[in-house]
């Protein structure tokens, strides 16, 4: 898991992990405060999208574990770290779109629930932050302040009520009824829930609801808590 267009030479990036459910309005605005810092930005769910893609693809039943582990070893999988030039390729594919297909979407939890497979993509999140040679990554998807990077100086809990995440995401959507729509997610957080606590705060986690807040006003909420947070653990460093 590549990305070429990372400039080298900066060491131990500051690790913003945004988790949340889906429709919280993660990608959007990890993706924007990313531009705002100068920071990478982490899309970590395409992973398990663009590996749902590939078993697709091989024509693979994602609900059996063995299946999905066998197309696992040849999943040649890249992604861009940058907010303004995002893409996502599996070998010579270009795949950005593909993966948000819904039948994609669908099968991403039967893939995701795998835990070799699992295991196998957090620790390339990890060398990718690693080697980003950014200032600053920001990451974000599902169990990243618990599992990916429980360790990140910034963890955010970024959610919304139900009811807002299926209209967000019934807008984003245009080939789905809004009714469809928040069945799909419903049964999106259904599924998740089998496989880690996304709605519930770990320690040292900082809620964000978004419920009442328009996008601008979300950014904003996430980098007056990465400043916050920065500034406390920088003047306890200059205190010691």
């Amino acid at each position: 898991m590549t990305d070429p267009s990372a400039p080298a030479g900066v060491d131990e990036p500051i690790v913003v992990a945004i988790d949340g459910p889906a429709g919280s309005g993660k990608s959007s605005v990890s993706k924007q405060v990313a531009r705002r810092l100068g920071f990478g930005y982490l899309d970590t769910g395409a992973a398990y999208r663009a590996l749902a893609w590939h078993a697709l693809a091989h024509g693979v039943d994602t609900s059996d574990s063995a299946s999905v582990l066998d197309v696992v070893g040849d999943f040649d999988y890249a992604i861009s770290l940058d907010p303004d030039a995002y893409w996502v390729r599996v070998g010579q594919t270009d795949v950005t779109a593909a993966i948000r297909e819904t039948h994609v979407t669908e099968a991403v939890s039967g893939v995701a629930r795998v835990p070799a497979v699992r295991e196998s993509v957090n620790a390339l999140f990890r060398s990718l932050v690693d080697g980003s040679g950014r200032p600053g990554v920001v990451i974000e998807g599902r169990d990243i302040t618990t599992v990916v990077a429980p360790d990140a100086p910034v963890r955010i809990l970024l959610t919304a009520s139900p009811a807002v995440r299926a209209a967000r995401r019934s807008a984003e959507v245009t080939t789905q009824s809004a009714a469809d729509v928040a069945e799909a997610l419903h049964r999106r957080d259904a599924a998740d829930s089998t496989v880690v606590d996304f709605l519930t705060a770990a320690p040292g986690v900082t809620v964000v609801d978004s419920t009442d807040l328009d996008f601008d006003q979300t950014v904003e909420a996430v980098i007056g808590v990465i400043s916050t947070v920065t500034s406390a653990q920088t003047g306890a460093t200059h205190g010691r």
